[in-house]
């Protein structure tokens, strides 16, 4: 067993472990919030943004033509994938470095100047640098604090490289929240784009309202297409940085009820450990008194 002075050791430095685990939990529900309120704030203009164009792309009237939806041979693939800076969130960057991991799998056979991954977190990066595929770090620092211009930047330059062939296929891997306790890994084709078809239960009013299109609807195509395309990179960035910061929350919680579990398992062992001391002190002056 322990001696007192070792487990009064122990219950210090889970005391000091706890101030900085609660700490941590405060500052990133603090973060959590504002992230919250960033991606409910954006999610329904983006919604509202998909709809249009599917609208707009499942129209029966006119051929619409543009280089972002026309799919093409896959020989050259890029993957996008969003994790942290840091650490002590609890499983969330393991899980998409997993599932990155397990998707490259599937291109290796491309050849390491085929496959480009792009990394948005210092932890993706470190653990995704390999020989295996060509790693571009400009954009890993741009999840922490997410802002239009950044996202805009790397929406801008996947859409050249698509239109100039350099790439055939764009694909994103990133943490969807969904609640506080809940984030699930989404893995999405970005280009060529991809909207939700028309099934048999939608009704037609639903998806052909009466637009009435000025300039032309192939105008109006082809600035909305790479207005959405950009602000999905944005959404996505919100996205995890939201996920991020639920995942830092519940981590720090967990570790805090855990801190406090073995501290009071620490103190009753403290407690005891006095106890005997002073029963065994007790019974040795006992005994010398009746010698």
């Amino acid at each position: 067993m322990a001696s007192l002075k070792e487990i009064k050791t122990r219950i210090g430095s889970v005391q000091s472990t706890l101030k900085i685990t609660s700490a941590m939990k405060i500052v990133a529900s603090t973060k959590l919030k504002r992230a919250q309120v960033a991606i409910q704030r954006m999610l329904p203009y983006e919604r509202q943004m998909n709809r249009i164009l599917t609208n707009f792309l499942a129209a029966e009237e006119g051929d619409i033509q543009s280089p972002y939806i026309q799919e093409k041979k896959e020989k050259r693939v890029a993957v996008i994938t969003v994790a942290s800076n840091s650490s002590l969130c609890g499983g969330y960057n393991s899980n998409v470095i997993r599932s990155t991991s397990q998707l490259l799998k599937g291109y290796e056979t491309f050849g390491k100047e085929n496959v480009t991954v792009y990394p948005i977190g210092r932890k993706v990066a470190q653990a995704l640098n390999g020989n295996t595929y060509t790693v571009i770090e400009n954009y890993k620092l741009i999840g922490d604090k997410p802002n239009f211009k950044d996202a805009s930047d790397l929406a801008q330059k996947l859409m050249d490289m698509y239109v100039n062939d350099e790439i055939d296929k764009v694909i994103l891997v990133y943490m969807h929240f969904k609640s506080t306790g809940v984030q699930i890994l989404r893995e999405e084709t970005y280009l060529p784009l991809q909207l939700p078809e028309i099934t048999k239960s939608d009704t037609k009013e639903d998806f052909y309202p009466n637009y009435i299109f000025e300039p032309s609807k192939k105008e109006i195509l082809s600035e909305l297409l790479p207005k959405y395309l950009r602000l999905k990179i944005y959404t996505m960035l919100l996205d995890a940085n939201a996920s991020e910061h639920a995942a830092r929350t519940v981590a720090m919680q967990q570790a805090t009820d855990n801190g406090n579990d073995l501290l009071q398992d620490l103190n009753i062992a403290y407690n005891k450990g006095r106890q005997q001391a002073i029963t065994s002190e007790l019974l040795d002056i006992v005994g010398g008194s009746m010698k």
